[in-house]
């Protein structure tokens, strides 16, 4: 019996709608578009969702009911997940009420423990992780999951509200990012994660796993400099070079926003928030001594399937 599943991811910067046939313990990927919605532009550090933004909001989930509709995927085949944004907005409330009554879609909302297990689900199954721990991290706009696992377990996890969009709000007063606000930056990275200090000095990771935009965005990067390509489709595992990183970031820090939309596989979507996320993954690195990086394609969409699965 194979059933048709959508599933939708409401993340701070973008939104992400997978379609798939699941038949049996199979699952045919049928349709995959990100766009963006920003969400958190303007209100995520005062914890509320703008007009606005409930507006951008709106024309992304039409497009998305079209395409639920267009492939045949029943209401109760669709789950959609809020996270950062939307679990922290004092009027999330009115928020899905709104989106349920303008497009039909409902809106569970997650807390961050949560996230991090789904995208641990998603990582492991896009990418061979290895048995050593890993140091697994995502870098959305709200929030930055971080997760110790390996191939079969988790060891520890923790969301921190330290995402990209409320980062650019906090810091960058400049672009480029100037040297006191990085220093700020770093500092403030140093006092949030503590609690990750902690955890990789117990469990001692021997590699940074990334998952989502930043870290596809990297991978993008990566392969126009070295076949000046996209890379393919079907890939999910990559190996990212640490050469490669300090390469991107360099020119990434260097430059304003138009120097940056030059760097061959840089997107619209990524290219100002990509600034406070690459200072944070250089952090990380060197913070914790990580001389491997590796990156999924796969995250929380993927990992909802692959629970979806399980049941």
């Amino acid at each position: 019996m194979s059933s048709r599943l959508g599933i939708i991811d409401l993340g701070t910067n973008t939104f992400h709608l997978l379609i798939v046939d699941k038949s049996g313990n199979a699952v045919t990927n049928i349709f995959h578009e990100s766009r963006p919605a920003r969400i958190g532009l303007g209100g995520i550090n005062k914890k509320i969702i703008t007009q606005e933004a409930l507006q951008r909001a709106l024309t992304v989930l039409d497009y998305f009911r079209e395409k639920l509709d267009e492939f045949g995927v029943s209401n109760e085949n669709t789950f959609a997940f809020g996270t950062s944004a939307i679990r922290n907005a004092e009027n999330q409330a009115d928020f899905c009420a709104e989106i349920l009554s303008k497009t039909g879609i409902a809106i569970t909302v997650i807390d961050g423990n949560r996230e991090a297990e789904y995208i641990y689900n998603g990582v492991r199954h896009g990418a061979d992780i290895g048995d050593m721990p890993s140091l697994i991290m995502d870098i959305g706009g709200g929030s930055v999951e971080f997760i110790i696992g390996n191939k079969s377990q988790i060891f520890w996890k923790q969301s921190f509200e330290i995402g990209g969009q409320r980062l650019m709000e906090k810091f960058m007063r400049n672009d480029p990012l100037s040297q006191a606000d990085r220093k700020n930056l770093y500092n403030y990275f140093e006092e949030s994660l503590i609690p990750l200090a902690n955890a990789v000095h117990q469990y001692s990771p021997d590699k940074l796993v990334g998952s989502s935009g930043t870290f596809d965005t990297l991978v993008d990067i990566d392969f126009h400099f070295r076949l000046n390509n996209w890379p393919p489709k079907s890939q999910t595992d990559f190996p990212l070079p640490l050469e490669e990183f300090y390469r991107a970031y360099a020119l990434i820090l260097s430059g304003n926003h138009d120097d940056r939309m030059q760097i061959p596989g840089m997107i619209e979507l990524r290219v100002d928030m990509i600034v406070v996320a690459v200072c944070l993954i250089d952090y990380v690195l060197k913070s914790y001594a990580i001389k491997k990086i590796q990156i999924s394609s796969y995250a929380l969409k993927e990992g909802v399937v692959a629970e979806l699965l399980s049941k």
